[in-house]
């Protein structure tokens, strides 16, 4: 948990947390896993992939609609494959219990060409994704307590970690419950094909407890070699994925934004779009 002050956390936070204790671990590639936490008792999920289909032709509609938003829409689920963050899915077994995922985009209001394509765990089918997962406890620091930190000191910098959910891998096991329909080799000419989400997405109730935990675990285990305040400003000074902080001088905070860098680096996350009050400290992060 987070050291600002909070509520006590529920049955269900608890649990939460001893199964991510329990059953988050790191791969070959240093990625950190970690499984879907269902409740208990285990709510069996139908299989919805008639619902998906239908929510695809509805977004086909749509594309006929907004060609901008067809090109936006192919464009990101094209990153989505190159950066090994969706593959097609393996042929299920014979009555294998699944979920499929419908998607749809969302546009950033104030970059009207830039869409997200969200992952909609809400989707009900007899159900819902979301409702047989436990979400986890609200690890984030308050926002007021992040930003009176930010003051105290003279040399400002702000920085966040790029795509925070997707840089944490989901069991492959558990990649069957975040599976969606989409086009062979992102190619609307093309069939219709399964795939499945490789990380934690966009839309899953989930995954903000999920990316801070593996963010802390990620710290924890870099505290050695990167320093405690690397760590220290991983768990005290974000919200979300947005990181801000102040020091004393400009060298102090050079090197502690190459340190937490570093740290994250090891762990397969990004520390990126850096800002600074401070001159000196830009130079030594050009974009």
């Amino acid at each position: 948990m987070a050291e600002d002050d909070k509520l006590a956390m529920s049955v269900d936070d608890n649990n939460f947390l001893k199964i991510m204790d329990n059953e988050v671990y790191v791969d070959d590639e240093n990625h950190w896993v970690a499984l879907l936490p269902f409740r208990s008792p285990r709510q069996l999920l139908p299989n919805n992939r008639e619902q998906a289909f239908q929510r695809l032709l509805s977004l086909q509609r749509s594309f006929k609609k907004r060609p901008d938003m067809k090109e936006h829409f192919f464009d990101f689920m094209q990153k989505v494959i190159d950066n090994h963050q969706a593959e097609p899915a393996p042929q299920l077994q014979l009555g294998q219990e699944c979920w499929y995922l419908p998607t749809f985009g969302v546009y950033h209001h104030q970059k009207p060409g830039k869409i997200r394509v969200v992952f909609d765990s809400s989707a009900e089918y007899k159900g819902a994704l979301n409702d047989a997962l436990l979400s986890g406890p609200n690890l984030n620091n308050t926002l007021i307590g992040v930003l009176l930190r930010f003051r105290r000191e003279q040399i400002a910098v702000t920085a966040d970690v790029e795509q925070m959910f997707c840089g944490f891998k989901v069991r492959e096991d558990h990649r069957h419950f975040l599976r969606f329909l989409w086009y062979k080799d992102n190619n609307p000419d093309k069939e219709i094909i399964d795939y499945w989400m490789t990380v934690h997405v966009f839309g899953n109730s989930l995954s903000p407890a999920v990316a801070t935990y593996g963010m802390r675990k990620a710290a924890e285990q870099g505290e050695t070699e990167h320093g405690t305040d690397a760590k220290h400003f991983i768990f005290r000074n974000f919200y979300v994925d947005d990181g801000l902080a102040s020091v004393a001088k400009e060298d102090d905070a050079i090197d502690l934004l190459w340190r937490t860098k570093a740290l994250l680096a090891e762990s397969n996350l990004r520390l990126h779009k850096i800002a600074s009050n401070s001159t000196k400290v830009m130079e030594a992060f050009p974009v």
